[in-house]
């Protein structure tokens, strides 16, 4: 059987935290399809109470969180569902404090510059490049890219297909709906669903793309499997070269990070953000760091991404063409704190059309290694400040967390007492 060199599952290894199924999601796969529009109103009625219904709480019982989201995990049908049911207002457990919500809109003042995240055009000269992507990585932590290489067809192509698979009919998809690791291909919503403290408003297909053993690519959805084998290969080769680039700003070996296996280890996720009706109350993705070392991000241009600089938030907004590439909090660990790793997330919908993206994110293979500051980036005017650490506990780390947790580089950052 052909298999496409597709880490050992990436948001997907750790949490296999699956709820186990209500008698109703068992046979519901051979529902018809008024009946599974039934099942869904029923469960509406106990996730999302009526105004009327809460006029009266003191007289009902209480929200029950965990019976909701299990509920809702198990119609497998997702945030796409929930919109197709033709709801008003979100249910309860979608709903984020009053603190998170406070500072939804960005501050226009707080721009880095005029142009927003800087673009870098990957066809000028290698040392222009080199600069201006090594300024950006220690001054944000993000950058967009153009002339990268991969053609504007194939980068719609993508996200049309990702975009497609949501929007096939439920059956289609809840096969595929799960947390374990199994084939290397799952369909979900919110990787923390049973971890954080809300959910948030978006749908994903995760699929492993590196390294063996990888998914059969019989295993991948038949509606976009082409494309994300095109896409698995133009990642990966401008996966290296932007390493390069990276390594080459530290003043490292080009190679030093292929060298560390972070090239082998990739997975792709294609979130689908639906329209939502409540945007005031919901995130699409919570404010969030990556682990990786690297992370190449496909917008369609329904905007939504935001990255923390200071105490703002800026918007990310779409370039017809680009690419978005931001650090992971392991090469800023790396780096001893030259390249940032910054805090992110996705505001909630509030378009009828819906906001794909299609993100992949780079990692190493190499679980039992030690990891620490580059020793040529360090010295006694510059010591580490981050002590060293094997890869498997930093991954374990993060994968047992809500994804709106304490930074991992937080974790092992050295204290002042313990800086030599």
């Amino acid at each position: 059987m052909h298999t496409m060199t597709l880490p050992v599952p990436y948001y997907s290894l750790y949490f296999n935290k699956k709820a186990k199924s209500l008698a109703v999601a068992e046979a519901y796969t051979n529902q018809s399809k008024e009946s599974k529009q039934r099942t869904f109103t029923q469960y509406m009625a106990t996730a999302a109470p009526t105004p009327a219904a809460m006029a009266t709480a003191s007289q009902t019982p209480p929200f029950d969180h965990l019976k909701a989201i299990k509920a809702f995990e198990d119609t497998k049908m997702g945030v796409k569902g929930l919109v197709d049911s033709g709801i008003t207002s979100i249910p309860p457990f979608f709903i984020f404090p009053p603190q998170t919500l406070s500072d939804l809109k960005p501050n226009p003042s707080a721009r880095p510059d005029v142009n927003g995240i800087p673009t870098v055009d990957l066809s000028e000269k290698r040392p222009s490049v080199v600069s201006q992507i090594a300024r950006a990585c220690r001054e944000l932590g993000f950058i967009q890219i153009v002339n990268h290489g991969i053609p504007l067809e194939v980068m719609d192509q993508t996200i049309e297909a990702v975009k497609g698979f949501h929007e096939q009919p439920p059956e289609m998809k809840a096969p595929l709906y799960g947390r374990s690791p199994g084939t290397g291909v799952n369909f979900f919503s919110n990787v923390d669903l049973f971890q954080s403290k809300a959910a948030s408003w978006r749908d994903t297909l995760q699929v492993r793309l590196g390294p063996d053993p990888a998914p059969a690519v019989s295993h991948l959805p038949e509606i976009c499997r082409n494309e994300i084998v095109e896409w698995n290969l133009a990642v990966k080769k401008l996966g290296e070269h932007l390493m390069e680039l990276l390594c080459e700003g530290l003043g490292l070996d080009k190679g030093r990070l292929k060298e560390m296996m972070f090239l082998e280890s990739r997975v792709m996720v294609g979130h689908y953000y639906p329209h939502c009706p409540q945007p005031d109350l919901t995130l699409g993705i919570t404010s969030h760091t990556d682990p990786g070392v690297l992370t190449i991000l496909m917008q369609s241009q329904i905007g939504g991404l935001q990255i923390k600089h200071g105490d703002d938030w800026v918007d990310v907004k779409p370039v017809p063409g680009a690419l978005v590439i931001n650090i992971g909090d392991i090469l800023q660990i790396l780096s001893n704190d030259e390249y940032k790793s910054v805090e992110h997330r996705v505001l909630a919908n509030p378009c009828r059309e819906p906001r794909t993206s299609v993100g992949v994110f780079f990692n190493s293979i190499n679980r039992d290694g030690l990891f620490g500051p580059f020793p040529e980036l360090t010295s006694p005017e510059k010591p580490a400040v981050y002590r060293q650490f094997v890869y498997m506990d930093y991954l374990q780390r993060f994968f047992t967390k809500e994804l709106d947790g304490r930074s991992l580089k937080d974790f092992y950052r050295l204290k002042d007492t313990e800086l030599v």
